[in-house]
């Protein structure tokens, strides 16, 4: 977990090395930790990762971080949760420059998660900006060139459909896929397990130096925590798997039962969590659902 010392002051510019700052907006949470993390990069010419949330307060802290001899050329948003994304539009208007994104607020949803939700299940968590619409819609694996930098764009869907992780050589804006204070929620019908999974896997193939996360402070062991992160999610589906030999059970009940030191106002998250792991299992025929799939049906062991 995040150590408690993580706390800087909200709305002023910290300077992280390599022309990156970082930026606290103000929208602490226990979704949020300390709130979304906004980082600004380059000397003159400034891409801006992850505006944050619809706060004028926060549209005021990173303008006024845009110092004498430069401007705001790219935005760049890591995925539509109305934490991160919301802001774009604003901060557009007010400097001229266009939003990159992997596309808008659905895109990237597997084909399960298209089907719950066709069947009603909705978001859960931090809440979905479905007016997010970006100028461009960025491919894994592509450039976006500024004033003396360039990042790279991969798709990571997992933690949500539209997911993308940005890397500045071998510093990668991790969005709120990996970070060091919490393990990423998977909620479907935004989230998706075995997308998530598939992620993590390809972020170890970058050789990453240091995350800067969504929210939080930078994770200096890249690689350590992927294996944690890795690690844990295979726990939890151990526990679900020892959980229904026992009896067939549903997400909710299969919580209450796993995660019991989780604060009741975040079971609701948790049994988000186990969904997602029971979609995954049943994907990869270890679980059925009895019935149709939906937040509250009953698995049991193949």
């Amino acid at each position: 977990m995040q150590p408690e010392t993580f706390d800087p002051l909200v709305g002023t510019p910290e300077a992280l090395g390599d022309e990156i700052r970082r930026i606290l907006a103000p929208n602490p949470s226990p979704m949020t930790y300390r709130g979304t993390n906004t980082y600004l990069v380059g000397r003159r010419g400034l891409a801006v990762i992850d505006p944050g949330p619809d706060s004028p307060a926060h549209l005021a802290a990173i303008l006024d971080a845009v110092e004498p001899g430069q401007h705001v050329t790219h935005i760049l948003v890591t995925h539509a949760h109305l934490d991160h994304s919301p802001l774009a539009a604003a901060l557009a208007r007010e400097t001229g420059a266009r939003v990159y994104a992997y596309g808008p607020a659905q895109a990237g949803r597997s084909a399960v998660m298209r089907t719950l939700a066709r069947r009603g299940l909705a978001g859960g968590g931090e809440g979905v900006d479905t007016d997010f619409a970006p100028d461009h819609n960025l491919t894994d694996g592509a450039e976006i060139a500024g004033d003396g930098w360039t990042l790279r764009a991969h798709w990571t869907p997992g933690h949500f459909g539209n997911h993308m992780c940005f890397a500045l050589g071998r510093a990668v804006f991790t969005g709120d896929h990996v970070m060091g204070w919490a393990s990423s929620l998977v909620s479907p019908p935004d989230g998706d397990l075995t997308d998530f999974m598939a992620s993590c896997r390809k972020l170890q193939g970058l050789e990453a130096q240091v995350f800067h996360p969504g929210h939080g402070a930078p994770v200096t062991d890249p690689a350590g925590r992927l294996d944690w992160l890795i690690t844990h999610r295979t726990g939890r589906e151990a526990a679900i798997l020892d959980a229904l030999a026992e009896a067939p059970a549903s997400a909710p009940e299969l919580a209450r039962r796993i995660y019991t030191d989780t604060p009741p106002a975040l079971m609701p998250a948790a049994a988000r969590n186990v969904l997602a792991h029971l979609v995954d299992l049943y994907g990869r025929g270890q679980v059925h659902p009895q019935g149709d799939l939906s937040e509250t049906t009953r698995f049991a062991r193949a």
